[in-house]
């Protein structure tokens, strides 16, 4: 597949995701419509929704049964509760997965701030102030914390990073985890103002300050969850 195809084929990945998590046109259990009839309302070719469809169901947002079509998945698997005799082993991979974090997302939100189009940056927007809202109501946002740094990630323009979304993915399910074991209401209320500064610098398209509070912002997060920094 050629690179246009592949950034058409992530565009339609982020537009699914966007009627699943923020317009709420598919719920979990959802079938979505046939090939033929949703890739006629995406205005894409057929090749190209597969291939979006295949990018969700990488990232356990989709669930293709064959001989009946494809569901939005209705029991992500951070919705399964963790033993307490877990917890302690879960930490210790969090602060590895938050380190490979720190490595890699600061750069990705400057690139993010300097590539994105003005689709693609409306669409972090958006995104940062669903979950927002999903906090302020106390509700889990782990799904929608997902599409905001998957949105950053795709406006990065860097096809090796996207795939690393997933352990990203991990990192977050753990530390919405872990911040809701904890009832650290200081660790989410610094989760809503971070990705404010960080939407703000992305919205002005200013790289070094997207950068700087995005490495804030899982610094502020290492140290919420007690992890050490050497």
């Amino acid at each position: 597949m050629k690179d246009t195809e592949k950034n058409l084929a992530q565009q339609v990945a982020d537009t699914i995701l966007s009627y699943i998590t923020i317009e709420k046109k598919f719920v979990p259990g959802d079938k979505l419509p046939n090939e033929n009839e949703f890739s006629a309302q995406l205005q894409v070719s057929r090749a190209t929704l597969r291939e979006a469809i295949r990018i969700l169901a990488s990232h356990n947002v989709l669930e293709i049964k064959r001989g009946k079509g494809t569901f939005v998945v209705e029991r992500p698997d951070y919705e399964h509760p963790i033993d307490f005799n877990e917890l302690s082993k879960t930490q210790l991979d969090v602060q590895a997965l938050y380190e490979m974090r720190l490595m890699v997302e600061p750069q990705t939100a400057y690139y993010a701030a300097k590539r994105g189009t003005e689709q693609e940056i409306k669409r972090i927007l958006e995104y940062g102030k669903q979950e927002e809202e999903l906090i302020l109501q106390g509700k889990d946002r782990t799904q929608i914390e997902q599409a905001f740094h998957q949105a950053i990630t795709v406006a990065a323009h860097n096809s090796f990073v996207e795939r690393l979304m997933p352990m990203i993915y991990q990192a977050i399910d753990s530390g919405v985890l872990l911040s809701n074991q904890a009832d650290s209401k200081g660790i989410i209320q610094d989760t809503v103002n971070d990705h404010r500064l960080i939407m703000e610098f992305i919205a002005q398209r200013n790289g070094h300050g997207a950068k700087t509070a995005m490495e804030l912002h899982i610094l502020r997060a290492i140290k919420g969850f007690g992890f050490s920094e050497d």
